[in-house]
């Protein structure tokens, strides 16, 4: 099924740009930016995307990107934190017009490097990688994305996403464990939790108050006691807060095996090399495999907000903004929920939304265990 265009280019015709420009205009108010910063963050959106942000909607997706199930290359995510307005941020491929992963990725990184003139930040983390990330040979299923989060005033702070895979998925851990030590985060590696693989490696760049090197981990087939254990930060969230996530946003109870459909990831955070130790921990449950309808997950993230005392109706609003299609009419529009934890902060939880510009996935038939209620 189709996704029905909510925006359109200059000619009336619904394009990649005016559909996602759209889209954040209207989750922006959601999220409490005014107007004129939600105009400024589209544009530097469609900016981002180049050429294919003209492409007409009629067309297929301008490649088969990683990022989302139907292609889009973009996402957006709303953070809660108890008593203050959601954060937003938009996730997005901007060498994804490209003929080739190489392309892609020094496009990516031609984006990065003007944003970084355009808001006078550094890019020496970024550049110290280079080689490591964005050989002239890449490999894997992406090369740079980047991730913009909205700030009051019209300047966005910056993270990109790095592929360990770029040279091979074999020596994707000794890619990161170098990396890690490169940053000044040396004994790292040896601290991060045992899984299948590490999908992703991601930087701060910019106005961050303490910057951050992030570790992605894959677990296959997880089970609410292992999530419950993948937590390094001393002191750290309880494994009895993180079960209880687990089985509220995958919808599994005490008696099933765990996610044998599409695997969690877990995300350790560092900012302080003087301690092997992560200073954040995230849980992301894929939840959009693991419900019957959009439905579904919005009332698990729902549950999960009002347990961390947060505005569960923002949600509602939010869902609106991005579509026009009823919840229970599709899956994925809500792909993961996160639970994050940062020393000394209050937990947040994230829902990461799709823009579904291309196709809307159909919902599932087979039953789908009831979730529990967090305990």
């Amino acid at each position: 099924m189709t996704a029905a265009p909510t925006g359109a280019g200059p000619r009336g015709t619904p394009t990649l740009g005016s559909h996602t420009g759209g889209q954040l205009r209207r989750l922006g108010a959601v999220a409490g930016l005014s107007g004129a910063d939600a105009e400024t963050y589209a544009q530097i959106l469609t900016d981002s995307l180049g050429a294919v942000a003209e492409r007409p909607l009629s067309l297929p997706p301008p490649a088969r990107t990683f990022l989302s199930d139907d292609h889009t290359p973009v996402e957006f995510s709303l953070s809660f934190r108890p008593d203050a307005e959601p954060s937003m941020r938009v996730l997005l491929e901007p060498g994804c017009g490209a003929d080739s992963l190489a392309h892609n990725g020094r496009a990516g990184l031609e984006v990065i490097r003007d944003m970084a003139r355009r808001w006078h930040f550094a890019t020496e983390a970024l550049d110290t990688l280079q080689d490591l990330f964005l050989p002239a040979a890449p490999r894997g299923p992406l090369a740079l994305w980047c991730a913009l989060e909205l700030m009051p005033g019209g300047v966005p702070r910056v993270k990109v996403y790095l592929n360990p895979a770029a040279n091979g998925a074999e020596r994707s851990a000794t890619t990161v464990r170098e990396a890690l030590r490169r940053l000044g985060h040396g004994p790292a590696f040896d601290s991060l939790p045992p899984g299948g693989g590490h999908p992703f490696l991601a930087l701060d760049l910019g106005d961050w108050s303490e910057p951050r090197a992030k570790v992605y981990v894959r677990h296959d087939n997880l089970t609410a006691g292992q999530a419950g254990r993948l937590s390094r930060m001393d002191p750290g969230p309880g494994p009895a807060a993180i079960e209880g996530f687990f089985r509220t946003a995958a919808g599994l109870g005490p008696d099933t095996t765990g996610l044998g459909r599409r695997p969690g990831l877990s995300c350790h955070s560092f900012t302080d090399t003087g301690t092997a130790r992560p200073s954040g921990f995230t849980l992301h449950i894929p939840v959009r495999d693991y419900a019957r309808h959009d439905g579904e997950a919005l009332a698990r993230a729902k549950r999960v907000l009002r347990h961390h005392g947060m505005d569960a109706a923002v949600l509602d609003r939010a869902l609106t903004a991005l579509t026009r299609r009823r919840p229970e009419d599709g899956v994925g529009l809500i792909a993961y929920l996160a639970l994050a934890h940062q020393r000394d902060c209050p937990p947040r939880v994230t829902a990461y939304l799709s823009s579904e510009a291309y196709t809307v996935r159909p919902p599932f038939v087979e039953s789908v265990r009831t979730p529990l209620s967090v305990r």
